[in-house]
């Protein structure tokens, strides 16, 4: 028989809507949330800087000029001609190179000379390079630099490929990727859609062992409400938490022209994430009692799952990855599949183990 109580008077729905408005006044989940939020609104913008300490070479260097010098200053020539941010003025003296270099009216020095092979086998060209230190710029002519040689190197590998014996192993293809969209999918949006249940978790923690401290754990009781419900009403809370974070940053993404890919999937696959961290933050709160220890060991413990993550046929990360750019494999929503049942199941044993845990105790 009903008791005639609205649904929306349920304990469970009470306790979470208490949890979920009490965050306001948590100040670190405040500003992890403002973050988060400045992060995937201001994507367009961040991106450009976040990618150049990815991947420097991604930054437009303007026009690296070199000093190239020595016997093989003909070959370092044409492989900088090839480069669109390099420019390079031949040497015959390397010490007037290297007093340019000092007089900073070039960037570089590149002083290659041809030297015999180990094997007796012909020559080799070496190359030496002086680049400036100390500054983000130095980092800058590195990359160019690095190029340069790069392209040293298949060009010599093309020239002598007919005097070889043997045929050498195919050089790699260039590609075009641009790596704002790489950095975009593989990093930026896990980070946005993983950090909302790790917070989840952590609150989720934090909300048990604050009611067992102050031992307003008993006055919820006197309601009357069950511990279980209790429990139930606190993960409930804290994993809706987490699904409703990730749609408001994909929005974001979206009104910065990051297009998201399987959104409803991607949406199970972080609420089974939040199921699984609530539970294990709800069972450690209950099962020490105190914050400190209990927030510590939760930190620990998912830092070190995450990365062992990598034993996992996929990555949780690349599982996102791969749904946000819509190339999932079977593979792919298997895991998500997985990771669904595997939530499930631990919540439903987190359960068992609340009904067994003594009130009176805590």
């Amino acid at each position: 028989m009903s008791d005639g109580r609205s649904p929306w008077r349920d304990p469970r729905l009470v306790v979470a809507k208490r949890d979920v408005l009490s965050l306001s006044r948590e100040k670190t989940i405040v500003l992890a949330l403002l973050i988060q939020l400045f992060v995937a609104g201001f994507s367009s913008f961040l991106v450009v800087g976040l990618t150049s300490l990815y991947d420097p070479g991604s930054v437009a260097t303007q026009d690296v000029e070199m000093a190239v010098t020595g016997d093989a200053r003909t070959e370092l020539l044409e492989a900088a001609e090839e480069q669109q941010g390099a420019s390079a003025v031949a040497y015959e003296n390397p010490d007037r190179a290297r007093q340019a270099f000092q007089d900073r009216r070039v960037d570089a020095v590149l002083v290659g000379q041809y030297v015999s092979a180990p094997d007796g086998g012909g020559r080799t060209v070496d190359v030496i390079a002086t680049v400036p230190e100390g500054s983000i710029r130095s980092t800058l002519v590195v990359v160019e630099v690095r190029r340069v040689l790069n392209a040293l190197e298949r060009q010599e590998r093309v020239e002598r490929a007919a005097s070889l014996d043997r045929s050498p192993a195919p050089l790699p293809q260039t590609v075009g990727a641009s790596p704002y969209f790489g950095f975009t999918y593989t990093v930026l949006i896990p980070l946005l859609l993983f950090l909302p249940p790790f917070i989840s978790g952590s609150v989720a923690v934090d909300t048990v062992t604050e009611e067992i401290e102050r031992g307003t754990l008993e006055l919820l009781r006197v309601a009357p409400v069950s511990l279980l419900d209790i429990v139930d009403g606190k993960a409930l809370g804290m994993v809706v938490l987490a699904p409703v974070q990730a749609v408001l940053w994909v929005l974001l993404l979206s009104t910065n022209g990051i297009t998201v890919a399987n959104l409803g999937t991607l949406i199970v696959f972080v609420t089974a994430v939040a199921l699984l961290v609530v539970t294990f933050g709800v069972v450690l709160g209950l099962a020490t009692k105190r914050r400190r220890p209990a927030q510590l060991l939760y930190s620990v413990v998912t830092l070190v799952v995450f990365g062992a993550a990598v034993l996992l046929p996929e990555h949780p990360a690349t599982t996102v990855a791969k749904l946000a750019v819509d190339s999932a494999t079977f593979a792919t929503y298997g895991h998500v599949l997985a990771t669904v049942a595997v939530a499930v199941g631990a919540y439903a044993a987190a359960r068992r183990y609340v009904a067994t845990v003594d009130v009176e105790g805590l």
